[in-house]
């Protein structure tokens, strides 16, 4: 039989206790990476942070304040226009950001080198923003303003932030030189990654497709061996039009030889194609 894994539901109260956390938590990630990193280098790697370091940069305006000034109007405007609910939870974050920026704005600089700035500002600002989307939330800002312009001009979402934050990098460079404008961007690609390491994790296991003529023996003999469950699928060949049925199996990394050695002794002849899968939810996997 499969491995059967039973947890507990966590209640509501403290689900959207951790959120809250979470929210707080990430935000004042970002806030440090920010301060640290970021601002000092006049590393503007897009979003609102990025237009306040530009404002800061040509008029000296405090970073903090200009996250408040633009994020709570995003916010709204984006409540007002779009008409959905952005929760609680996401006007924490929009409000307690800025706070944190405030407060620890007179941390000293962790370095002067542009590029490590660059890179570990962006790690930092990725850590913080992938723990804030972990507590379903976001921290309002240029997000909201991509939502609106997706809503009127119906391009793709992720085109219209990609264009909000490319015009702040342009910006900067323009207002900075072209050299920190290469760094915001630099910044900016950390940034992503970052938040995709935090979403995914190192926790990726593989989805194998085993086409075989002996579905049922493979199928028993995964059960046995390797522990876990399976599912059998309809397909056809292309050439022959044959139906035929497909196993499809989840296992974790270290499974994977196991497996297909499983596979290969019952029929030596299966076609075995194994891919990536992240963030695999279910029994045996991660439940939440």
């Amino acid at each position: 039989m499969a491995k059967k894994y039973r947890r507990e539901p966590v209640p509501p109260a403290l689900r959207h206790t951790m959120d809250y956390g979470l929210v707080i938590l990430g935000s004042f990630f970002v806030a440090i990476a920010f301060n640290l990193f970021l601002l000092p280098n006049n590393v503007a790697s897009g979003g609102v942070a990025g237009i306040s370091t530009i404002t800061k940069g040509v008029f000296g305006w405090e970073p903090g304040v200009v996250q408040w000034v633009l994020n709570i109007p995003l916010f709204i405007m984006g409540w007002l226009i779009l008409g959905k609910n952005f929760g609680v939870k996401s006007l924490v974050g929009t409000v307690v950001l800025p706070f944190f920026v405030l407060l620890t704005s007179s941390m000293d600089a962790a370095t002067p080198d542009p590029l490590l700035g660059a890179i570990f500002g962006g790690m930092g600002v990725g850590l913080g923003l992938g723990i804030v989307f972990r507590g379903r939330a976001s921290t309002g800002g240029i997000d909201l303003a991509a939502q609106v312009i997706h809503k009127f001009t119906h391009l793709p979402l992720g085109i219209c932030v990609a264009m909000l934050d490319g015009l702040i990098v342009i910006t900067s460079a323009f207002v900075f030189s072209l050299e920190e404008g290469l760094y915001a961007l630099i910044g900016l690609f950390v940034t992503s990654r970052t938040i995709d390491f935090v979403q995914v994790g190192l926790n990726t296991s593989k989805n194998v497709m085993i086409i075989t003529e002996e579905v049922d023996e493979v199928r028993d003999e995964i059960f046995r061996q390797i522990d876990r469950g399976v599912t059998v699928l309809s397909g056809a060949g292309g050439y022959t039009e044959r139906e035929r049925r497909v196993v499809m199996c989840v296992v974790q990394q270290n499974e994977f030889i196991k497996l297909t050695q499983t596979v290969k002794t019952v029929d030596p002849g299966a076609f075995v194609v194994a891919m990536n899968a992240t963030e695999v939810l279910g029994e045996g996997f991660k439940t939440t």
